[in-house]
């Protein structure tokens, strides 16, 4: 026996109803677990909790205005043994700097927990052990099944009731040396302001936003700048002369393009850098090294048209290698630099295909003009090797 549609509607309709609860309860217990009905090993109890909005991270913590203590349990979940863990109050600003620290990570011989504080004074901290500006009356930590928590019973000024505070994890290296924590995505977002009586938290958009802007015009002014002004300058130095009627308009749109490449960088990438690694820390990453080489040999080749021989030198030709060599070798090196700021600031793909088509058809131009201006270009010592090699044979036939 078949049922009518309206039949089947009604039936499905009573089953979701029915099980809708169920449902709902499961979803809010699964909640609830993560968070508010989290129990601890060590029979501990907070008053408030809060589900940080990154880095899989919660904060437990209960607050006594009038005496300004603070107990705090900073717990994060899907953690490895081989990482570490810090929370920390910044009682002056929003960022990372002069922030007032915990730390946390499991020694990897003995396994049993080190808890410390360590006070930040940049953005290149060491994370080594250091007072805070604040009491700390208790400090301990633990870890099971993946999760890593911090327990600690701090002092703040009386009456304070609104906090900076930040959260982070890293990699441990060996002999428990602390990694850096990695400069993208949640981790760089991963700072908020904590209101102590209502536990509203309320990350710092703004300051996100800015940073993120910030990284885009660092990439965008690069990208133009070395990796399309400098291209370009290349290849109407080798193509452009070959053409005696582009004589010497060549070499002015050679220097054109090199030095707004050049000086562009200089002061819209590297001025952004600088803003960055003020403001986030400065890394020795391969991006950053390469970066800094680029302007090194891009200064390299502006000194070297100071020392520029004239063309009938005999020394001209070994000049014309070194320029040649420096100049094809900051080319590869600026592309590659770029595909890895790419990969870093990850803006979407939108940019990466955008820079690999005109990538593209630069490539395709210089092949073309290459395919053109062989025989031009390689063709007559070619002839002349044949020639010399004929005039040899003839010699010796003589001979």
């Amino acid at each position: 026996m078949s049922l009518s549609p309206r039949t089947t509607v009604f039936v499905v309709l009573c089953f979701l109803f029915v099980l809708a609860p169920y449902f709902a309860r499961a979803t809010t217990d699964e909640l609830q677990a993560r968070c508010d009905s989290h129990s601890f090993n060590n029979g501990k109890h907070f008053r408030s909790c809060v589900d940080l909005p990154v880095l899989d991270s919660f904060l437990h913590f209960s607050y006594v205005r009038d005496t300004g203590v603070l107990e705090v349990a900073y717990r994060h979940i899907n953690v490895d043994s081989s990482s570490w863990i810090a929370w920390g109050i910044n009682p002056t600003s929003e960022g990372m700097s002069g922030s007032q620290t915990l730390l946390a990570y499991r020694n990897s011989t003995s396994g049993v927990m080190r808890v410390y504080t360590s006070s930040i004074k940049g953005y290149s901290p060491t994370l080594q052990e250091s007072p805070l500006s604040f009491r700390v009356l208790q400090l301990s930590g633990e870890y099971l099944n993946g999760e890593m928590t911090i327990f600690a019973t701090i002092v703040l000024p009386s009456n304070i009731t609104v906090v900076n505070h930040l959260w982070q994890d890293g990699p441990l290296k060996e002999d428990d040396r602390l990694g850096m924590h990695a400069m993208s995505g949640d981790h760089l977002k991963s700072m908020a302001t904590l209101d102590l009586l209502s536990g509203q938290v309320t990350t710092t958009k703004a300051a996100n936003d800015n940073m993120l802007l910030v990284k885009k015009i660092h990439g965008l002014v690069n990208a133009v700048c070395w990796g399309i002004f400098m291209p370009i300058g290349v290849l109407a130095a080798r193509y452009m002369r070959t053409y005696k009627g582009l004589d010497p308009m060549w070499f002015y749109i050679h220097i054109i393009f090199q030095t707004t490449g050049y000086f562009g960088g200089l002061l819209g990438g590297l001025g952004t850098a600088i803003y960055i690694a003020k403001h986030t820390g400065m890394r020795s990453t391969p991006h950053t090294v390469i970066g800094i080489f680029l302007f090194a040999l891009g200064f390299l080749q502006i000194l070297a048209l100071k020392a520029r021989p004239d063309k009938e030198h005999k020394y001209r030709k070994y000049w014309n290698w070194y320029h040649h060599t420096i100049g094809y070798v900051v080319i590869v090196l600026s592309v590659y630099n770029i595909y890895k700021g790419l990969a870093i600031l990850q803006p979407g793909s939108s940019w990466k295909i955008a820079y690999t088509t005109i990538v593209g058809v630069i490539g395709m131009f210089a092949t073309v003009m290459e395919v053109m201006q062989f025989k031009s270009r390689w063709g007559g010592s070619c002839c002349k090797e044949s020639e010399d090699r004929e005039a040899d044979q003839t010699v010796s036939t003589n001979v």
